[in-house]
């Protein structure tokens, strides 16, 4: 089905007391860009301020210049593409920035591990800066005059990443996304945690999902467990090349993500680095001579 891109910087209800505004990012990694939602009438939160554009900073000032009132700003994750813009916007409407912490709260014990051994950063974007002014803790609530966002911790794509639920509805950031998989870039990425939130977000049973990229997600229940059957024919597909013999991540790429543009094989290399640490720490793969983007990796 064709996918219309909506217009930049123009505030559409998608239903009520829920408003987004496309930012003008486009990318193989943000698709139409960066979707900032705009939740509640009078009293209104802001979700994902996206990049620091000018112009879109511009377009939420505007959006919100009609007698509304912001009380926050809630950021899903600490990608620049999501929270870059958070600073100045917060600054000028005098509000604070809500968010579960700066991008390396919540890392795992693995991932932890693996930087103390001189594991260097993914960098896919990461805003190192970023620092909200309020945290929400998993399952913790901040309410406005006619709209509660509730936080439901989704680590995987970043270790800080949340998802936010409003009822039925959830701001599903990067976790799910109805264009394309989420990237997940070791050590800041955790296959481990990723596959654990989808099952977390499974349970819920929601009605929609309001994703940082790309149209709705009309039936989350659907998609969630797609990307799981998804990352679980890719760890197959892994596996199954390894039988050959021993593999670099590079190789492995090269076997497995045949039709992937040329522009995408760095996001879907860092993807088969995340499945290997995940295989390795599940005893089936062995790392030569440890774990790194350039190791050599074989069946145990």
């Amino acid at each position: 089905m064709t996918q219309i891109r909506p217009e930049y910087g123009v505030a559409v209800e998608l239903e009520c007391g829920v408003r987004r505004i496309l930012a003008p990012n486009p990318s193989a990694m943000t698709f139409w860009g960066t979707n900032t939602y705009l939740i509640g009438c009078n009293d209104v939160a802001i979700i994902d301020p996206g990049p620091k554009i000018e112009r879109h900073f511009q377009a939420i000032l505007d959006a919100t210049d009609n007698g509304e009132t912001v009380s926050h700003i809630f950021v899903t994750h600490a990608h620049v593409d999501h929270s870059e813009g958070a600073t100045a916007l917060a600054r000028v409407i005098g509000v604070p920035v809500v968010a579960y912490g700066p991008a390396e709260k919540g890392i795992s014990p693995l991932m932890a591990n693996l930087i103390s051994n001189g594991m260097e950063t993914g960098g896919e974007g990461v805003d190192r800066g970023f620092k909200p002014d309020l945290l929400l803790e998993d399952g913790e609530n901040i309410s406005g005059q006619d709209w509660s966002l509730t936080a439901v911790w989704t680590p995987g794509h970043l270790s800080n990443h949340i998802c936010l639920s409003l009822e039925d509805v959830v701001f599903s950031g990067d976790h799910v996304m109805d264009w394309a998989t989420s990237i997940v870039s070791p050590p800041d990425g955790d296959l481990g945690a990723f596959m654990s939130s989808c099952e977390k977000l499974l349970l819920r049973n929601d009605r929609i999902f309001f994703p940082g990229h790309g149209n709705p997600v009309d039936d989350p229940t659907a998609r969630i467990k797609w990307l799981i059957a998804h990352r679980k024919n890719r760890e197959a597909q892994i596996l199954a090349a390894l039988k050959s013999g021993e593999c670099t991540p590079v190789d492995l790429t090269k076997q497995i993500y045949t039709d992937v543009a040329p522009v995408l094989l760095g996001a879907a290399e860092r993807n088969v680095f995340a499945h290997l640490i995940d295989l390795y720490e599940r005893g089936l793969v062995f790392a030569h001579p440890k774990i790194a983007v350039d190791a050599v990796y074989s069946l145990r």
